[in-house]
């Protein structure tokens, strides 16, 4: 049973939850799985689009749309695939011509493409409007997977022509791999890249002959195409037409999540994670195993991973409460155990007493209750953004100024886990 919460306090409660639902949106109707396409067949389409930045700038982009869609988006759609699956990827270029050829590549998997004209890398689409190119590979591996632009990569992929792959193993959906131990409840995707925004400007100006890459300076990050705090704002929002995907992890303690990293710009990226440590079981779609068959047996455990260009991380993160060293949900003697409460802390006291309300300072996340799904009462103004008593847990990049949008923090490559209160429920 949850602690006990003064029935004169649930008008604060209600305002928290319109306030969280209305301003983020997560708490209520957010997914908290990984948004993407499925089947074997995918039309893509290079286009120019707009987005939004978390400090209210706005930049020019190209990206890749399905055909069936009206713009682009940043990133691409997510291909959601099954193992053994036979995959087919046309592309036509809706660019402009001064942008050139356009192509795609796909790390990790074995591909034969035709049409178009001969790229450096792969065939490759002229803007012409009507040539395709088609992709075609067998989805032999299970994994996390990037796909990119092979045609100037250090100038396509910075304008947004990138993507993720997931392949489904065929042990199930609720496998990162064909073993047990890589099991998992939820997962989500961190696909981080990067902005010059002087680039950007150079190519909506048209003056393509002032784009200098060698001269690379970032002052925009993104994870799966927003910056914090939209990375909270639920999926598919209307006022970012061209940026469809959030960055929201939910879940309830004692479940297993799996979080797929996708290195997708030119920097390396720390990504710190708090509350718990994550095991890191495979790198660039491969267990870390010791022999094929054993699973990833050969798994590390950190709280920071780096992130490099191009490579994939899936690592495994659960939270119980373990080792707090009080009781989160504020137990005594005899109450009966939460859904994945560690028991080893059960009915412990908080151990500390909490100073008067008016001698604090409350971040916006705080229930006015230090115990999971409890609630308190709130100073005048706070916004109460934690409708259920959930804890926050912050996951960003360990370099600071990879936390702005353009100097300007909040922004780039920060985001939230919630652990939510056993029966909330999460999508």
């Amino acid at each position: 049973m949850f602690k006990r919460i003064d029935i004169g306090r649930c008008r604060t409660l209600l305002a928290a939850a319109v306030v969280f639902s209305m301003v983020l949106g997560v708490t209520v109707s957010a997914s908290a799985t990984i948004q993407g396409i499925t089947g074997t067949t995918f039309n893509l389409v290079a286009r120019t689009g707009n987005i939004s930045t978390s400090d209210g700038d706005s930049f020019l982009m190209w990206g890749y749309g399905l055909a069936t869609a009206a713009s682009m988006q940043y990133p691409g759609p997510t291909l959601i695939l099954q193992q053994g699956q036979t995959i087919t990827v046309t592309l036509r270029n809706e660019l402009p011509a001064a942008a050139g050829n356009v192509s795609i590549v796909f790390p990790g998997q074995i591909v034969t493409a035709s049409g178009g004209v001969q790229g450096l890398l792969t065939r490759e689409a002229p803007p012409d409007l009507t040539t395709t190119v088609t992709y075609t590979f067998v989805a032999s591996e299970p994994g996390t997977y990037l796909y990119h632009s092979g045609t100037r990569p250090d100038l396509q992929v910075e304008m947004g022509l990138v993507g993720a792959i997931i392949v489904r193993p065929s042990l199930g959906a609720s496998y990162a791999y064909n073993h047990a131990n890589t099991q998992f409840d939820r997962e989500f995707l961190y696909l981080l890249t990067e902005m010059d925004p002087r680039i950007h400007r150079s190519v909506a100006l048209g003056m393509y002959n002032q784009v200098d890459t060698s001269n690379y300076y970032a002052t925009n990050w993104f994870i799966n195409g927003r910056n914090f705090p939209d990375v909270m704002l639920d999926n598919n929002i209307p006022w970012l037409p061209n940026q469809p995907y959030n960055c929201q992890p939910r879940m309830h303690p004692g479940e297993t999540v799996l979080v797929r990293l996708i290195g997708a710009g030119r920097d390396p990226h720390p990504m710190h994670l708090h509350g718990a440590d994550f095991a890191a079981i495979a790198v660039d779609g491969r267990t870390l195993e010791s022999a094929p068959g054993q699973g990833a047996d050969l798994q590390w455990e950190a709280n920071t991973i780096r992130v490099l260009p191009g490579q994939t991380v899936d690592v495994t993160w659960t939270w119980t409460g373990q080792g707090l060293g009080w009781d989160i949900y504020g137990h005594v003697a005899g109450d009966p155990l939460e859904p994945g409460e560690d028991p080893t802390d059960h009915a412990k006291p908080f151990p500390v007493i909490i100073p008067p309300r008016d001698v604090l300072t409350f971040g916006q996340f705080y229930s006015g209750s230090p115990f999971l799904g409890g609630a308190g009462e709130l100073p005048s103004g706070h916004p109460g953004l934690n409708a259920f008593g959930g804890f926050f847990y912050m996951w960003h990049s360990h370099t600071e100024k990879e936390l702005t949008s353009n100097d300007i923090w909040p922004g780039g490559l920060v985001s939230f886990m919630i652990v939510e209160p056993p029966g909330v429920p999460i999508p």
